[in-house]
């Protein structure tokens, strides 16, 4: 395919962000400049030379601008076919127009201002993204740019090969096409949330995202693997602010996130250390630095190249701590000037600053084919829904710091079970096949924890206990009480084990499963 030479170009920005200076280059280059409104005013207030809309449409802008461009001379001009449609267009006294630089309404941040219904609709755009179509559908004729970054690429293909390439219109066509779908959705979805009455979960799904990086490599050397980030998201651990370290793995991200959404469970200072996407140690305390030191105390072994998450500011014993062992990532909201100076003797450690309260309502995994959305588990249990079932009752500590194991265990993979006191956990046992496992491996680790004294302990199920054979397990240790869902055919069967060993016994009424 051939170059096209670039004789006429149409201009209507939004993002006026270089536009003066691309008209500039392209009048140097001996292309005809043809534009609309607020982009007119830019280039008439620059002193260059252009055509305004109405004098090729031979028409007013009108409707209060909603039609401007959305005539066949401008149309026509962009959708010909320059061999099959040249004598039909010169009939018609049609110019082409070879190049359409186009960005659209800033819809995604008109609408975060709270507009009315009535005001948002204004803000969308109807004859840019018609004019991005039509010339990303004839880009065999036609170059369209929609994003600013990309002008200096184009003018230097346009003075060393005197036009576009074949293969550059059809890139250009390929970002305008992911540009329009996207604004699409966008508008769309604001539709969807303006709309109460339909059901919570949408009728279709449309994701855009933006690659953020290329990352070494997935969860594996030999596995590919890249970043993206919804557009226009600016929070979540993509968008976060890091101090120092090299770029985040696949499995950093990973890791990282889980233990960011766990730590934002917690409103009183809080620390998470993960490994490998599960909780190996979490608690809270009076002060952050008392919460750090009792979630690593839980499984040191295990914390050896975690992820630290703390939901206060990094102070410097924090920091002291950390670095004195090998960490991969440290997350905080904010980090204290001596932390930062400390962390910096670890220039491998990756430090990053992230917002609290980033937690999204959906959640997504992929299928083959397709995925599956689900509600984020939210939910935060109370006191006051517990049910004591068995003789003995838990004592109010107990039940403070069963509300706090509850909460770690949402983030541990299932089978899940939790050992906790003095709201710091103890013993963690996660992604068991068997339930009877996930308790021993607990256990095992809260027991070497406390040189078995598992005397006023709490043990947390995230499912219910299918068979006795668990609590029997369970009270040879001294652990007191137990929390459950509750639900199983042989509850009654699990209560009397309970009562015959003197251990109190509480239902939530709710599962935590995690997979």
């Amino acid at each position: 395919m051939q170059t096209i030479p670039i004789k006429r170009a149409l201009l209507s920005v939004s993002d006026k962000t270089g536009i003066v200076e691309l008209a500039k280059d392209l009048i140097d280059l001996g292309v005809e400049i043809i534009s609309t409104g607020g982009t007119s005013a830019a280039l008439q207030a620059a002193e260059l030379p252009f055509r305004k809309i109405e004098e090729i449409t031979g028409l007013p802008e009108m409707l209060d601008g909603r039609v401007k461009t959305l005539h066949p001379m401008i149309h026509g001009g962009i959708l010909g076919r320059r061999d099959e449609h040249a004598i039909e267009a010169a009939k018609h006294h049609i110019n082409w127009i070879d190049l359409v630089i186009v960005n659209f309404y800033p819809f995604s941040q008109i609408v975060n201002q709270q507009l009315s219904w009535e005001e948002a609709v204004e803000y969308i755009d109807i004859g840019g993204p018609t004019m991005v179509r039509a010339a990303a559908k004839n880009f065999t004729w036609v170059g369209v740019v929609v994003n600013p970054e990309d002008y200096t690429s184009l003018l230097a293909e346009m003075r060393t090969q005197y036009g576009l390439s074949f293969t550059t219109r059809k890139n250009l066509a390929e970002k305008a096409f992911a540009v329009t779908s996207h604004y699409d959705a966008m508008i769309h979805q604001y539709f969807l949330n303006q709309n109460q009455s339909i059901d919570s979960f949408p009728p279709t799904v449309e994701l855009h995202l933006e690659k953020m990086a290329e990352l070494r490599y997935g969860e594996n050397p030999h596995q590919r693997a890249s970043a993206y980030r919804f557009r226009h998201e600016s929070k979540g651990l993509l968008s976060a602010s890091p101090h120092q370290g090299k770029p985040l793995s696949y499995n950093n991200i990973v890791d990282a996130e889980a233990a960011w959404s766990c730590v934002n469970e917690f409103a009183a200072p809080a620390c998470v250390i993960v490994k490998h996407a599960n909780p190996c140690g979490a608690a809270t305390a009076d002060h952050i630095d008392e919460a750090y030191m009792h979630a690593y105390a839980t499984d040191p072994t295990s914390a050896f190249g975690g992820i630290v998450a703390l939901n206060r500011p990094c102070t410097k014993a924090i920091a002291e701590a950390v670095t004195a062992m090998f960490t991969e990532v440290i997350l905080a909201p904010a980090f204290t000037e001596e932390a930062l100076t400390c962390l910096a003797n670890k220039p491998n450690l990756r430090v990053i600053e992230i917002p609290a309260d980033i937690q999204q309502k959906w959640e997504m995994k992929f299928i083959i084919g397709g995925l599956l959305l689900q509600e984020r588990d939210a939910y935060q249990l109370k006191s006051e829904e517990l049910k004591m079932v068995t003789s003995v009752k838990p004592s109010p500590a107990e039940i403070e710091s069963m509300l706090f194991a509850w909460r770690v265990l949402k983030h541990v993979k299932s089978n899940g079970i939790i050992v906790a006191s003095n709201n710091r956990t103890l013993g963690i046992g996660a992604g068991q096949v068997s339930r009877i496992d996930a308790v021993d491996l607990a256990l095992a680790k809260a027991i070497n924890q406390t040189n078995n004294n598992l005397q006023h302990t709490v043990l947390t199920s995230e499912a219910f206990f299918p068979f006795r054979d668990s609590i029997d397990h369970i009270a040879k240790t001294g652990v007191r009480v137990i929390m459950q869902p509750g639900g199983s055919v042989r509850d009654e069967e699990v209560i009397a084990a309970c009562d015959e060993h003197h251990i109190a016994m509480v239902f939530t009424g709710k599962r935590c499963f995690k997979h």
